[in-house]
Formats: structure tokens, sequence, C-alpha cells
């Protein structure tokens, strides 16, 4: 029998790699498409095998955001004390109690109807007998899914069942998969809940037309010290209930000191006001609400998808290491999987990461770090992509950077009989991956249907030569903390102001040159881009910055734009794969032709 802790990991590697579905059709409380999101956040601490119990209760509180993370954190504190199997029932027992507990307004319909099922699926278990644990819970958890429109209009309304709940279904599929050493695959997530996936047009269609004089609704993340103020001792005047008559959605986890409360409201200053008139408030943290996203569906032959407007006979995937963000990624229907940035205690996966706050902690010298998903957690995110999407692309970031590309090919050679995943090696990272990803991406969206598969990978593999970056250093002492260069070549880098240009290229990191200041490298990018302008076709160019957007934008987007008017000039952060190891005041330049479909 595997190590229970596995399982725990197994489980979250499960949940992250179909996040961006529950995302999609995330519709209660409020759709803000960012379930999906919050889990993957709220529950990172679970990933890690080698902690101990105590510390992951403790950093599952700390790291809880949202409605759906904060309920799923309830649960998960006690869950997780589970040390050998037959505790499994009683701590899931404890922790569904608590989540219910939880929530100012708790109803069935949500993740908390997943927690009633496993407990009394556990409970009348003899888990001793692990070979009828999983073919026993698993469909009572998938009828707890299926029936979360019966509790809920809302969801009733756009066809959908709830996203938090098929967050843990998907969760605690892995989990027991693990745990009883299941062979072969799970059953597909589209046909479990055939039907149940796609937010129906007319559930948009139907919402009255936006009130542009309507308050701004916002997600308070909050810490308060708990005393006599706030928390009585008695149940009939709990902290929720207390905290319920400030605002909605209200969720609250509990310990000794302090309460983490979650919480939506219109007037995020006026809360805050108010609740230190009576209470400390430790940590806040108030983010404006996500308008709804719309999305369009295609019905293909393994049930109902939701795709973005635009979109191609198959998915294309790129990792996060390619400096893309979520938002252009999503607008060009592209998924991207993610590293994990380390800093300090605090585990994201990279492209969930502020990188003004990854930043700015390097510069106070703190250890900043990353991580690659396991070979576990990749081989979740192909099947889940192939499900999805059927035929996909993957433009992996170069072999020599990290195994992704032979995850992958190791995944294709045991999992992908008819050949759904196609992998090519891009050799690169940063901006020459994104620019790649983003042509190919659009040049996908006009090829000519009958040949498109061939034309769009003969595409790609000319980008591929064609793409250029260049990578502008400020401290080689990032460098050297990450072991990219030896201690004394960065001592005397530093010492003596050289600031390194590199670029990667065929799957290694080129020195080009060296400048001295700033003037020096915007010197060496003029120059570069002074030869794109002979070209015949103008260029795509890409600046990536790390924490100096503003000059980035009023100095060298203003002169890539007088050296090539009729180039097309993206600003983008940069990967923060990347930025980890080069530091902050780093910044880059990609460029590459934009061909016209033949």
């Amino acid at each position: 029998m595997p190590e229970l802790r596995s399982c725990f990991t197994a489980g979250y590697a499960c949940l992250a790699a179909w996040a961006d579905l529950l995302d999609r059709i995330n519709v209660f409380p409020v759709a803000d498409g960012d379930t999906g999101t919050n889990l993957r956040i709220s529950l990172t601490p679970l990933r890690d095998s080698k902690q101990d119990n105590a510390t992951i209760r403790a950093l599952l509180t700390r790291r809880a955001i949202g409605n759906s993370g904060n309920i799923a954190v309830a649960f998960f504190r006690e869950f997780c004390l589970a040390e050998q199997v037959r505790e499994l029932a009683e701590q899931a027992a404890i922790g569904r109690e608590k989540a219910w507990q939880a929530v100012a307004s708790p109803c069935k319909g949500t993740m908390l109807s997943v927690f009633d099922s496993l407990v009394t699926s556990l409970t009348s278990q003899t888990l001793s007998d692990l070979s009828s644990l999983y073919p026993h819970v698993l469909p009572e958890l998938q009828k707890a899914v299926r029936s979360t429109q019966e509790h809920l209009p809302s969801l009733q309304k756009a066809g959908v069942v709830d996203a938090g709940a098929l967050g843990m279904y998907i969760y605690f599929e892995g989990f027991l998969r693990a745990l009883t050493v299941q062979i072969g695959k799970a059953d597909p997530i589209l046909s479990a809940f055939a039907g149940q996936l796609d937010i129906q047009s007319s559930f948009f269609r139907s919402e009255p037309a936006a009130d542009t004089s309507k308050r701004r609704q916002y997600c308070v993340n909050a810490v308060l010290h708990k005393d006599e103020h706030i928390d009585s001792g008695t149940p009939e005047i709990s902290p929720v209930a207390t905290l319920n008559t400030l605002g909605e959605s209200v969720v609250v986890l509990e310990d000794e000191s302090q309460l983490k409360v979650h919480i939506h409201t219109d007037e995020p200053e006026q809360l805050r006001q108010s609740l230190a008139s009576f209470v400390s408030v430790i940590h806040w943290e108030a983010e404006e609400m996500r308008e709804p996203r719309k999305v369009s569906t295609i019905q293909g032959d393994q049930g109902s998808k939701n795709f973005p407007a635009s979109h191609q006979s198959f998915h294309i995937l790129t990792d996060a290491a390619g400096s893309l963000t979520r938002e252009t990624a999503a607008q060009y229907g592209i998924t991207l999987l993610d590293s994990y940035i380390i800093a300090g205690e605090n585990v994201r996966p990279e492209s969930l990461c502020e990188p003004a706050e990854i930043y700015s902690r390097q510069r106070k010298g703190d250890r900043v770090t990353t991580a690659q998903a396991s070979s576990f957690e990749r081989y979740q995110y192909y099947e889940s992509l192939v499900q999805q999407f059927g035929p996909c692309l993957y433009l992996s970031v170069g072999s020599s950077f990290t195994g992704n590309y032979a995850a992958a090919m190791s995944w294709k050679k045991e999992h992908d009989p008819d050949e759904l995943l196609t992998v090519i090696d891009t050799g690169t990272a940063s901006g020459r991956l994104a620019l790649i990803t983003l042509l190919t991406a659009r040049y996908a969206q006009q090829a000519n249907k009958s040949n498109e598969k061939n034309e769009v990978l003969a595409y790609t593999h000319a980008l591929i030569e064609e793409c250029r970056e260049y990578v502008f250093i400020d401290e080689l002492k990032y460098l050297v903390a990450g072991g990219r260069v030896s201690k004394a070549g960065g001592f005397f880098g530093d010492l003596f102001g050289v600031k390194p240009i590199v670029s990667p290229i065929n799957n290694t990191v080129q020195k080009m040159g060296v400048a001295r200041n700033r003037k020096g490298q915007l010197a060496f990018a003029q120059e570069k881009l002074r030869k794109q302008a002979a070209g015949t076709t103008p260029p795509l160019i890409l600046l990536q910055y790390s924490d100096n957007e503003e000059w980035l934008r009023e100095t060298v987007q203003q002169q890539a734009r007088e050296q090539l008017p009729q180039a097309e000039v993206l600003v983008t952060p940069l990967s923060l794969s990347s930025g980890v190891h080069m530091g902050p005041g780093t910044w880059a330049i990609a460029f590459a032709p934009q061909r016209p479909v033949s």
C-alpha cells in the first residue's frame, strides 16, 4: 500500500490538471471563473509529500483564498491529519463538520454535499479491505456531483454541475486511485458528467444588461485577531454569524488566536474600517471580482467542450516558462503548463504568482527558487487535455532546461495509442517560446483546414529557426545564487559593472555580448531592431519586463515603435521561471517575422 501522504499529493495533481475546466463552469455563488484557480492555490501545500501534517495544516490556512479555497481548506485541515487508512473516515467526518461550520450560509449542491457523500461512503466501508473502496465510493461521489443542479437554481439554469463539487470529486478520485493502486485510466470526466460541463449560452443571454451605475464587487481575504469582541464563545453568536452581517459569501477558518476570513463586499474600505473598530486586522487583501467569462461551445466526439470564441481543429499547449500571461493564453485558447515558484514557505503555480511580490522579495535578499511539476502531475495534464480537446499540439520548453519534453514523450509511449498529442521540443524558453506559441496559434486559426496540421507544424519549425531573443541581465548575483554562473564570475561581473546579454538558442543559453549600463543595453537592442527593419515582413516584437515595466514601456517600447513603425509591439511580463533565476532589473526583447498563411 502506498504512503498516505503520496495519495494526498496524487489528489492535488489530478485537481490541478482540471482546474481550467472548473474555472470555465464556475457559476455559483458568483460566475467569476476562479474556482479552479482558487483551489489550485489554496491546496498547494498538499502536493508536498515530505512535510509533516502540522506544517501542512498551518500552510493550508495561510494559503486559502476565495470561496471555494477556504471551504476546501476547512475540510482538508482536518482530513490531512489522517496518518493511517483506518483514520480516514474519522478525519473526513471532522473535516466535513468544520467545512459546514465555516460557511455562513451553507447549502447543499456544493462541495459540502461531496464531503457528506464521502463521509457516508467511508463510514460504511471496512477500510482494511481497500479493494472495494474505489468502486464503492466513486459512484456515490459522482451521484453527489450530478445532483448539484437539483439544489441550486443557478446551476440548473446554466446547465452545469457545481465547479467546487466537481473539483472535490476529481481530487478524491485521484486520491483513492492512488490509495487503492488502481490499474488503468480513471473514468473520463467528460463521460461521467456528460451534458453537465457546458454553460448554456442562454445563461448569459438571460442575465440582465450590465448596470454601469452598480458598484463593483470585491473579494476580501483577511486575517483577524480573535478576541472577545468578535467571539462571544457561544454558538448563538459565532464569529461566522457576526461577520455574515457585513457581507456575502462569508467563510471563516478559526484557530486559537486568529480568524481567516473570506467575504464579498462592494465597500472594501468601509468593511475594513468596520472590522478595525472592534478587532485587530492582521492581514488584508481586497481584489476586484472578475466579470463572468463567456465561452462558445463545440460539440465533439467526446462530448460537449468549452472553447474560446476563435479555435482551430487542435488545441495548443505550452509551458508557462514562455512569457505568456494567462490572459493572453486564454485569448488564443492556449493552455499553460506550470512549474512552481518557491518563495520561503510560499509555493504557487508559476502563472498564478504576483511578479511584483516575487521581485520585491528577491531585492530584500529572500531566497526564491523554482520547482518542476512531478511527472505524475504532468501526465494528468496530458490526459485531461486530450480528453477535453482531442488532438493537441504541445510546444515544449527546451529539453535542456527542464524534463517536460521527456515527460511528454514518456506519457505518449504508454498512454497515447491514438497519437492525440503531438510534441515539439522548441529548444527555447521565455520570449522565444511565447512568440513561437502565439504565432503558431494565430496561424492555426487561418490555415487550410484540409492540410492544417502539416501546414502548422511546418510553420512552427520555421519559427523556431527564425525567432530571436536577447535577454539583458542587470545583476549576476541572482544567476550565481541559482548556480547558473560561478561565484567568482558573478562577483567580478558585478564589481566591474558587466551586464551580460544572453540568448536561448538551440537548447542552450549563449552569451551574445555585455553592456556597462542601460544605455549600452538599449544600443545593442536598437542595432538588432535595425536589422529587422531591413526585412520584407514587419516582425512581431515582444518586450518583456521584470520589475521595470514603467521604464520599458516609456523607453524601450517607444524606441521600438519609432524604429519599426509597421511592426506589432507587445509588452508582457518576463516568465517567472526565467525572471527568478536572472533577477530583478532583467528585461528582454524577442522578435519573429509574421508570415501570411499560404
